[in-house]
């Protein structure tokens, strides 16, 4: 009877290391492949630019790979106790890197039925991390970027969402990462804010910066950043307007865009005093919903339905059954709004929805209960949280703080604790070092 041996990877850039270690391993028996699903990446990488599906197509055709099975968990413990092959190969440079504690866990397992760990050495002068980095580089097309959110909403928990104005906060966004015990802690994608795209220009959130100047903004982000975006459309206009809307959005490489149910020009639903706007009805929202899905042209991009009745005043049972209509009417996802700062109307929403529908994402944004934390509101029901204007409320203070210091001192030094070296602004736009 043959021999196994098991290799783990990611197959999202095939280079000579990867040849290496496939041919080593198929020296020793059937190789069988550990490709790893988007959801046993994403935690502790970003998402792969190809997905599974077209990762296994081209492994499958690999010279030296048997077969190819899915690895769902980030450890190869799960796979190995279910193979239970001979062999298990791998690069010997995980002895030192993030992987070292997999690779305890690896020589324990084998253990169990006499397996053996066979360590190659790593091939020098390849990096796949880096090679990784010099594509996001290079960039995105507005095809895989368009596809990566439901890609997200598919592989996580929770996909993190957080605000960009300018290419900068894009920038910034597109980079930060905190490692913790569970992994790599990133945001996903951005939300290009009507609030925090006018703000910043210096105009009222009116709905008087139109989608042909909204996109100058939009352009800055798309041109220097990678990751998925999720347009405030507002109310959404006329449905003919939306039509159009649709169909550029998703051209230039946008996920989504979110409507909200109002009539008219826009009143910002975070003013505590506004005069109350009047909601569209439930056949007008749902029409124009309608329409939108007929102007797209891929499957992949996503019309998210802002449901605004509880903000409005009206009750939880309201807000549910526009959000049903609008599922009906081919909404791809609902956002459920609340100023509510005890958190409660939410939560009685989510875990009424997830009822009805289980599968149709639900999106948050916690700005004013934001002492949950977004395993709290995963558990709700919860699959996208965006956390909306921060970057822009974060930049203004800072920035009146330094104007303030300079017209105290009358010169610069003071504010040298509070502005970062230029160098270091310049080493995060790609081509700026």
């Amino acid at each position: 009877m043959s021999k196994t041996v098991y290799l783990g990877i990611t197959g999202d850039i095939i280079h000579p290391g990867i040849i290496n270690i496939i041919n080593e391993g198929a020296k020793h028996g059937e190789l069988i492949i550990g490709l790893l699903t988007d959801s046993a990446i994403v935690s502790h990488k970003r998402l792969p630019y190809l997905t599974y599906e077209q990762r296994k197509t081209v492994v499958e055709s690999i010279k030296g790979v048997s077969r190819v099975v899915p690895q769902e968990e980030w450890s190869y413990v799960p796979n190995l106790i279910k193979y239970k092959p001979d062999f298990i190969i791998h690069g010997d440079d995980w002895k030192t890197n993030y992987l070292s504690k997999i690779r305890e866990d690896v020589f324990e397992t084998m253990k169990a039925w006499g397996g053996q760990v066979i360590e190659i050495p790593y091939t020098q002068g390849i990096n796949s991390t880096e090679l990784a980095n010099n594509a996001s580089v290079i960039g995105t097309t507005p095809d895989v970027r368009l596809k990566s959110l439901r890609r997200l909403i598919a592989a996580k928990p929770v996909v993190r969402i957080m605000e960009a104005h300018s290419g900068l906060s894009g920038l910034i966004i597109e980079n930060i990462e905190v490692n913790k015990e569970d992994g790599i802690h990133r945001f996903d994608g951005m939300w290009s804010s009507s609030l925090t795209d006018s703000t910043n220009k210096g105009k009222p959130d009116i709905e008087a910066v139109d989608l042909t100047t909204r996109l100058q903004s939009l352009t800055d982000i798309l041109e220097c950043t990678t990751k998925p975006i999720i347009y405030d459309g507002d109310t959404g206009d006329i449905a003919e307007h939306f039509v159009f809307t649709v169909r550029t959005l998703e051209r230039n490489g946008v996920s989504a865009v979110i409507i909200e149910d109002k009539k008219g020009l826009k009143k910002n639903s975070l003013f505590g005093t506004e005069v109350r706007q009047e909601l569209a009805s439930e056949e007008e929202f749902c029409h124009k919903i309608a329409e939108g899905k007929k102007a797209q042209v891929t499957k992949d991009f996503m019309i998210i339905a802002r449901i605004e009745e509880i903000i409005a005043g009206r009750s939880v049972d309201e807000a549910l059954a526009k959000a049903y209509a609008c599922v009906k009417a081919g909404a791809d996802g609902i956002m459920i709004h609340s100023k509510n700062k005890s958190g409660e109307d939410i939560k009685e929403f989510c875990q009424r929805f997830r009822q009805e529908y289980a599968k149709i994402p639900l999106v948050l944004v916690p700005t004013t209960y934001n002492q949950f934390t977004e395993k709290e509101l995963a558990s709700w029901g919860a699959n996208v949280i965006i956390y909306a204007n921060h970057m822009l409320r974060a930049s203004y203070p800072a920035m009146v703080k330094v104007a303030e210091t300079i017209l105290q001192a009358e010169r610069s030094l003071e504010v040298n604790d509070l502005c970062m070296p230029i160098k270091q602004i310049l080493e995060l736009i790609p081509g700026g070092k």
